[in-house]
This record gives C-alpha cells, sequence and structure tokens, in this order.
C-alpha cells in the first residue's frame, strides 16, 4: 500500500491487521530513508537505532516469508522513503494499490506534526512516480483508494479494494482495538494519537482546510499529482 503521510494509512493497516489471515509491516524503509537523505524528524535517533538503515535488506525482508505463518503480508510503505537510488524493481513482485488523500487536508494534517512541509515531505510527486512504474510493469492502472470515498463507506470501499487484488472480504476489517498494534513502528507515539484512540474509521470529513499562504503552492504542485491519480480511484 503506498501513501504520503496522513491518508489514514495506519488506519488501513489496522484494517488488514484485522483480518484472520495478515500479518503487516509498518513502513519499513523509514530507517534507511532518514539515514539516506539526513532529513531531521521528530524521533530521528530512536527510529534509526530501531530500523534497519540498509535499503537492500529491507528489500529483501519485504519480498522474504510472511510473519505469523500468514497468507498474506499487508506493508505500509510512504512514497517519500523511495529516495532516488534506492531499487524500486522489487515492487514488480508485490501487489501494488494506491492510497490517495486532497493535498489540502495532506497539509493540513502534516503541518499540526511537523512544521512546513515541502512538497518532498508529503510523497506526492514520489507516488505519481512510482504509479507510472506499476502501470509499466503491469501493462494498466493498478487499484487506487481514495481515503475520502473510505471514510465516506469503509464497507463498500473495502469490499471494492480486495475484490480488485484477489482477497475476501471480512467484516472484521471494520473495527480494531483501541491502543495501537504490536507491529506499529516506534514512531507511533509521536504520529498515531489519533487512530489508536480509534477502534474504527472515522465519518465522512468535512469541507476541505483552507491551507495557509505560504504552503498554497506546495498544495498547488501537490495537486497535479493527486489529480492525475485520481483519476484511476476504485
Amino acid at each position: 500500500m503506498w501513501s504520503g503521510p496522513r491518508n489514514i494509512s495506519t488506519a488501513m493497516m489496522y484494517a488488514f491487521a484485522a483480518r484472520n489471515d495478515c500479518a503487516v509491516v509498518d513502513e519499513p524503509f523509514y530507517a534507511a530513508y532518514l539515514n539516506a537523505t539526513g532529513i531531521d524528524h521528530p524521533m530521528r535517533r530512536e527510529i534509526l537505532a530501531a530500523g534497519e538503515i540498509d535499503p537492500g535488506i529491507v528489500i529483501q525482508n519485504c519480498l522474504g516469508p510472511i510473519s505469523e505463518n500468514k497468507a498474506v503480508s499487508y506493508q505500509k510503505h510512504m512514497t517519500q522513503h523511495m529516495v532516488h537510488g534506492f531499487d524500486r524493481t522489487w515492487i514488480k513482485n508485490c501487489t501494488n494499490v494506491f492510497l490517495i488523500r486532497d493535498p489540502d487536508r495532506v497539509i493540513a494534517s502534516y503541518a499540526a506534526k511537523r512544521e512546513n512541509p515541502t512538497l518532498d515531505d508529503i510523497g506526492f510527486r514520489q507516488q505519481a512516480e512510482l504509479f507510472d512504474d506499476v502501470c509499466q510493469a503491469m501493462g494498466k492502472a493498478p487499484p487506487v483508494l481514495d481515503s475520502t470515498k473510505i471514510r465516506e463507506g469503509p464497507k463498500a470501499a473495502l469490499e471494492n479494494l480486495c475484490n480488485a487484488i484477489g482477497l475476501n472480504f471480512q467484516s472484521s476489517m471494520l473495527c480494531w482495538p483501541t491502543g495501537g498494534h504490536k507491529n506499529d513502528g516506534i514512531w507511533a507515539k509521536h504520529w498515531y494519537g489519533a487512530v489508536w484512540a480509534s477502534n474504527g474509521f472515522a465519518g465522512p470529513e468535512s469541507d476541505l482546510p483552507i491551507v495557509p499562504y505560504e504552503q498554497r503552492k506546495v498544495a498547488e504542485q501537490a495537486r497535479t499529482f493527486y489529480e492525475k491519480i485520481a483519476e484511476h480511484a476504485l
């Protein structure tokens, strides 16, 4: 599952973790991304200490045996983590799905946790690159989910996704225990507060937030990429 930050990506991971046939992996490239870029993120030192910084080893783990003897591996990937220089050919061996959200909502949510996000921070450009890579490899567009649709009707959205990727829908995907998941990354205590307090998907979103003047250019740039992918939404 490829998304940028603040895209209800953790809620989607929890939904798949609630299946009886699925193990989940939380942002396996995070430490490698921080190590390669030198970017200062909240909890940077802890993430580098806890995670794998060699992208080649991360890839081997992503393609290796599925933990807990499960049939399905759900991997939550942040598109901005796939920096240039990291091998991307491995993704052809996976079923790829793209999770998108309106950039105005992403920027408003991200800025509340880390100030002044740049275009590269929020992953839209990288998501478009990865989307093109998968389209070329598959010869067609992969499944795309818009977070707005999920929050408007979680059951229908997840049923459509499961049908698109050849899984049976399980009603357990609609709820999960509060308090987080055992496979959450170490960064969860900074980023996951709202979803830790939840036991299912939040209701429909309100009107789009007003993007501050200093972030409007970033929002406009991101929207170009968002709209390109959104044309293929389920």
